[in-house]
């Protein structure tokens, strides 16, 4: 017997009909003499309706009441996947996260996890119940409701598995694995049986939606065993997600190829090439509550610099007018915005011990005519800012340079 948390997302339980389906899954694990913690997200769709109603209420929603609004979603699947257990037989019992006491900072719409008491949970499973919990939220030292951001489910999940030293955490969604890239871009993109966590939190950061970066950055932590499934196949046996390499064979140099259409760059131009210049910039930036991710500085000629930066897509119209602000106090002469750029990264820890990865995904780019603007690096990937009407041509290519549609 083994104590598995299962987490389902938005189109897992998006119907009544899939929650009783998923309700049928769980039922079979139970019967296998499983103890289970189902953690489950608002059903497709819903969490975008509860903002737009919100936002029909105040333009810019007040952070504490919107999160008193979105986590409703959850709840409603909570309670709808017990009584279809129920209709099943089984012993089941719904919490929201303050219930369980999923106690978060005060972040409201972005909280981060501190503690969790699972004292409520453990005494349900010792008595048969199928405890479920809903994703997404949880509650503050002073009581208020918060949400924990996009793909805070998972985050949920992975959560409980540390704290209840699941034997498994299985991410249940509408793909069967982690893909050598998009199928979509590329038709011979290959599900992988294992990866490691540093190439998934890579993934993760680079683009790819199959888990959101927080719950990789848990599970790496805590070294939580994670699989991820697909809801809708009956068998396979997804990918498992690693702690340390697999030894028993030798690792691909490159695991995939991972994009992100969402960035946007900003440039501020004449920059006062003067120590601490660099921290006057971002440091307004970070204050902001902006994300900065690839940062290139321009070697100065006439004592001026220029000082490049990417951002997601959804905050450049927020971070240009903090710039608007720093230009005037540091004396730099403009700064202008792209945000028709995308990124595109190789991603794998077998480029530690092979070099010449970072070369070959240069020259394919250049023989396709692909101008490359940044650059940024690590021990395990390497990304490239492009404009972004070559993203998938990029990836298509590269994907075969790297002989990724081949099996290892």
């Amino acid at each position: 017997m083994a104590l598995i948390v299962q987490k389902y997302g938005g189109t897992s339980v998006g119907t009544t009909e899939r929650i009783k389906n998923v309700a049928k899954r769980i039922a079979r694990f139970q019967k296998e003499g499983h103890q289970l913690v189902i953690v489950v997200s608002a059903m497709t769709g819903e969490t975008n309706r509860l903002i737009g109603l919100a936002k029909d209420i105040q333009s810019s929603p007040d952070p504490r009441e919107l999160d008193v609004v979105v986590s409703t979603g959850e709840q409603v699947t909570i309670g709808l996947l017990s009584m279809a257990l129920m209709e099943l037989g089984l012993k089941a019992r719904s919490y929201t996260g303050p219930q369980v006491r999923i106690l978060t900072d005060n972040t409201h719409t972005k909280a981060r996890i501190l503690k969790i008491d699972e004292d409520r949970i453990r005494q349900d499973l010792d008595e048969g119940h199928v405890v479920v919990v809903a994703g997404f939220q949880g509650v503050d030292e002073a009581g208020n409701i918060t949400t924990l951001g996009r793909g805070g489910s998972d985050t949920t999940g992975v959560a409980l598995a540390a704290a209840l030293h699941a034997d498994e955490c299985q991410i249940y969604t509408d793909v069967d694995g982690v893909y050598t890239t998009d199928p979509r871009i590329v038709p011979e993109a290959r599900k992988l049986d294992r990866i490691t966590f540093e190439e998934m939190l890579e993934m993760a950061s680079l683009g790819s939606k199959v888990l959101q970066i927080r719950s990789v950055e848990f599970a790496g932590k805590y070294k939580v065993k994670l699989r991820v499934l697909s809801s809708f196949q009956e068998d396979g046996e997804g990918t498992l997600i690693t702690v340390e390499e697999d030894s028993s064979m030798e690792q691909p140099i490159i695991s995939g190829i991972a994009f992100n259409r969402d960035e946007a760059k900003l440039t501020v131009l004449g920059v006062p090439d003067r120590p601490g210049i660099a921290y006057q910039i971002l440091g307004p930036i970070a204050d902001a509550n902006l994300d900065v991710d690839m940062i290139i500085q321009n070697v100065g000629h006439d004592g001026t610099t220029d000082f490049s930066f990417t951002v997601n897509r959804s905050e450049f119209d927020k971070a240009r007018g903090v710039l608007e602000e720093v230009k005037a106090h540091i004396g730099a002469r403009e700064v202008v915005g792209d945000k028709g750029i995308c990124k595109v990264s190789a991603v794998g820890v077998g480029m530690r011990s092979h070099p010449g990865v970072a070369s070959k995904m240069f020259r394919t780019l250049a023989e396709e005519g692909i101008n490359i603007q940044m650059i940024s690096t690590s021990e395990i990937k390497i990304s490239v800012v492009l404009d972004e009407k070559y993203l998938e041509l990029a990836v298509r290519v590269l994907h075969k340079a790297f002989e990724l549609d081949h099996a290892n």
